[in-house]
């Protein structure tokens, strides 16, 4: 029965897809230290697969320490270079640096706003914007709001937070819904 429902076909042909479709893509997120590790996550993705980063996300947490940005964001070269030789992780300089730099720009957000989360929801409202896309090819890459959340991103100081990259964010962290409408979670994240 487990294998007959609809879902979103981009899951569909991987195991470990499908359980983070069935389980987490979509779901609202609240949390400041799931926050920051879909952030760090994405950032890792940008021009990647994202089931490339899911299958070494185990990898992240134990080299990111558990992604405690405040860990993070005192990491020094000495860690840099030992994430650098970390065979199990996406080894690039440029994205390891932006997310030391992201957790930094984070923990100011936090200091500004109570909580990163109160600051990335309020672009929302506080509560997720529900589409009603039928089709795989309906869904955007890019949005106007992607675009403005990006904009304020950069203004304060975070990195590789382009438009894609934060559209990609909302989607996972359930500030959108974009589960097509066919699918069987489509319901159950928009009640």
């Amino acid at each position: 029965m487990e294998n007959k429902k609809n879902r979103c076909s981009w899951c569909e042909g991987d195991d470990l897809y499908k359980q983070y479709h069935d389980q987490e893509w979509g779901v609202p997120i609240y949390d400041d230290l799931k926050l920051f590790e879909f952030l760090t996550l994405e950032t890792f993705q940008a021009g990647l697969n994202w089931i490339t980063v899911l299958r070494k996300r185990n990898y992240f947490r134990e080299a990111f320490d558990e992604f405690d940005y405040e860990k993070v964001a005192r990491f020094e070269e000495e860690k840099i270079e030992a994430l650098l030789i970390n065979e199990e992780i996406i080894r690039n300089k440029q994205k390891i640096k932006a997310a030391i730099n992201n957790a930094q720009r984070f923990i100011a957000i936090r200091k500004k706003h109570g909580s990163f989360s109160q600051y990335i929801w309020s672009f929302v409202g506080g509560k997720p914007f529900q589409n009603s896309f039928k089709k795989l090819e309906e869904i955007p890459v890019k949005t106007k709001l992607s675009n403005t959340i990006s904009k304020d991103l950069k203004q304060n100081g975070f990195q590789f937070v382009g438009p894609v990259v934060v559209y990609a964010y909302m989607q996972a962290t359930g500030m959108v819904n974009d589960h097509l409408v066919g699918c069987f979670r489509y319901q159950e994240l928009s009640q």
